[in-house]
Formats: C-alpha cells, sequence, structure tokens
C-alpha cells in the first residue's frame, strides 16, 4: 500500500471507488496556517455532559447532540500514543489500534466540521459523517515512520472529504468539477471582499490574476453562486396553471423551417439533375452506383464494368466530388452555408 502523502498538501478524492484516487489541491482551501489539526490543550465546542457524565435529557431528542456526547467519552491521545498504535496498525494489522485511532479523533472531525459549516448551513452531523469517512482513509494510508504528527495528517484527509461533500453537493448541478472552479468556489467571495475594502473594483479580470485562474472561470463561478435552482415542474406564478416546462421552446422545427428545408431539398436536387447531364458514361456511373446508391457498389464492381482497375474509379471519384462542389458553388447562393451540414458529411 502506498502510504506517501506529503503533509502540507490537501487531498481529494475521486468518489469512483473506496481506494480513491487522489487529486492535489491548493493548500490554501482549507488549511489555517495556525492550525495543525491538533486538538491538544483544547475542548471542541460539544453540549456539556449532564451529572455523573449521563447524557442530558434534551439531548436524547437530538441524534446531533448524542454523537457529540459520545464522540467526549473517547480520551484523546498522546502523540507517543497514536505512534504506537499507528505503528501497530501497520505492522500487525491489528482492528482494536485501528478502531482506537478514529474514536479518539473523532472529536477532530467534530472541530473540522463546525468550521466549515458557513459552507454547509444544513445538517452538521452531513459534514461530521463525511469527515468520518476522510479519517478512516487517513488511518489506513498513515505512515507513522516519517515523523508526521497523526492526526496532523488526518486533518487534511478529514478537510479533503468535507470539501468535497460540499462542493458536490452545494447545487443539484455541481459547481466545482475542476481544479480551477474548486479554487474558485473558497476563495472568490473573499477575494472580492478584499479588494473592495481596498476601494478596488473587482472585475473578473483582476480577480483571475489575483487567483491564478483564467477570467472565464471567474465569470462561470459567479454565475454558478449567484444563481440559484428551478424546478421545470413549478408554476409560472401563484396562480398559474403554466409551468416553467412549457415555456422551453420546442426542440421540433417550425412550419416556417420545414417549408425552407423542403425547398433547399427540392433545389439541390434540380441542380443535381443539371450536373449530371454534364458527365459522360463513365462518370455518370460513379454518380449513380457510389455517390447516391443506398447500397453503393464496391469500387472493384465499377471497375470492372468498365474495365478499370479500382483504383481509377477512386481517383475519378474524387475527382467527381470536386466537380460537383464548384458546380453547386456556382449554381446555388451560398451553398457552403445553406448546405453545411452536407459538405461536413461529404
Amino acid at each position: 500500500m502506498n502510504r506517501d502523502l506529503p503533509p502540507d498538501e490537501i487531498i481529494l478524492a475521486d468518489e469512483s471507488a473506496d481506494d480513491r484516487e487522489l487529486e492535489i489541491l491548493d493548500p490554501e482551501l482549507a488549511v489555517d496556517d495556525d492550525d495543525d489539526g491538533s486538538l491538544d490543550g483544547e475542548r471542541t465546542a460539544l453540549p456539556d455532559e449532564g451529572e455523573g457524565g449521563l447524557v442530558p435529557a434534551s439531548a436524547t431528542t437530538s441524534a446531533l447532540q448524542r454523537y457529540l456526547w459520545e464522540a467526549r467519552q473517547y480520551p484523546l491521545l498522546s502523540r507517543e500514543e497514536e505512534d504506537a498504535l499507528a505503528r501497530r496498525f501497520v505492522e500487525e494489522q491489528d482492528p482494536e489500534a485501528a478502531a482506537m485511532l478514529v474514536t479518539s479523533n473523532l472529536r477532530l472531525v467534530v472541530k473540522i466540521a463546525m468550521e466549515h459549516q458557513r459552507y454547509w448551513m444544513r445538517n452538521l452531523l452531513d459534514l461530521i459523517q463525511e469527515g468520518n469517512m476522510g479519517l478512516l482513509q487517513a488511518v489506513q494510508k498513515f505512515d507513522p515512520f516519517r515523523g508526521i504528527k497523526f492526526s496532523y495528517y488526518a486533518s487534511f484527509w478529514i478537510k479533503a472529504y468535507i470539501l468535497k461533500f460540499i462542493m458536490d453537493n452545494w447545487r443539484l448541478v455541481r459547481v466545482g468539477t475542476t481544479q480551477a472552479q474548486r479554487k474558485l468556489f473558497y476563495k472568490l467571495r473573499r477575494e472580492k471582499e478584499k479588494l473592495q475594502a481596498q476601494g478596488v473594483t473587482p472585475g473578473p479580470r483582476l480577480l483571475g490574476q489575483r487567483l491564478g485562474v483564467s477570467e472565464k472561470d471567474v465569470v462561470d463561478m459567479e454565475q454558478r453562486l449567484d444563481s440559484w435552482e428551478l424546478s421545470l415542474d413549478a408554476p409560472v406564478r401563484d396562480d398559474s396553471d403554466d409551468t416553467h416546462k412549457n415555456l422551453l421552446p420546442s426542440p421540433r422545427p417550425t412550419a416556417e423551417q420545414d417549408l425552407a428545408d423542403s425547398e433547399l431539398r427540392q433545389l439541390f436536387h434540380r441542380k443535381l439533375m443539371e450536373f449530371r447531364q454534364t458527365l459522360d458514361d463513365k462518370e455518370q456511373d460513379i454518380l449513380d452506383n457510389r455517390l447516391l446508391a443506398e447500397n453503393p457498389q464496391t469500387l472493384s464492381e465499377v471497375g470492372d464494368r468498365h474495365g478499370v482497375s479500382r483504383e481509377r474509379i477512386r481517383q475519378l471519384q474524387v475527382r467527381l466530388m470536386e466537380k460537383l462542389g464548384e458546380f453547386m458553388q456556382e449554381q446555388i447562393p451560398d451553398f457552403k452555408g445553406q448546405f453545411a451540414d452536407l459538405i461536413a458529411g461529404d
């Protein structure tokens, strides 16, 4: 198992498999400079315990409060204890050691989830659950022989899973599908506020230069963040039976388009017959049985009929197509524009 992972990089995981592929992102997306991912010397803001360490009565009605209370029941480990458990898990694959590493860092997951709650104002348990998935992945990937503190290492996995969950579920349509978009998702608004505080108008070009992305990426992300989702089945107005779906343009061509297409087909057929009259017998045979036939004959079949090689028929066919294109351009104004699909498909 590859356990190498630089501690100064954030990792985001692709959801395609349990053993997820890693994608390196900008560490500024989720890491504070003064945050080492540790809970030493501090207590995460969890609900107070009742007398005798029992769950308060109010907590029994809240899954979140219950979870937070249970997370506090597991003791924090020292760095030496974490290292010993990590070595035991790597060398012996001891599940008990892995479980102790996980449970002792549940409060770290809660702490990080609360830091990101401003991006996810729904159920905090959603973020905690994703963070726990990152914690489990950290236990699997951690290399205790590199001298890195486990809680610091795990914080990157926890943040990565939480950030990806937020971006995947921010809207029904994902807002962060590329590395540039993920960077913008978390830094665009903050950078705009910073420029506005300096009296500078935050235009897309300036924001792109400061964030190291293209101007188009800035415009696209602003549109995604400022827009809202709308059901096509929702009524246009409260007092209306018409839905937004009824106002969408029909994909079927209009009567005017059908008439115009019919006239173009008739014009093309008429000019094609005129062009056919200018050809000799061999060229007419190639046109009829090679270019216009639903089941074209082979080059050899046409060649045998005229006593020439298949290569000669191929050369004549290429020249015939060139002559046909020149004839149509002379006879039909804007032939390339009106018959672009035909030309593209040869």
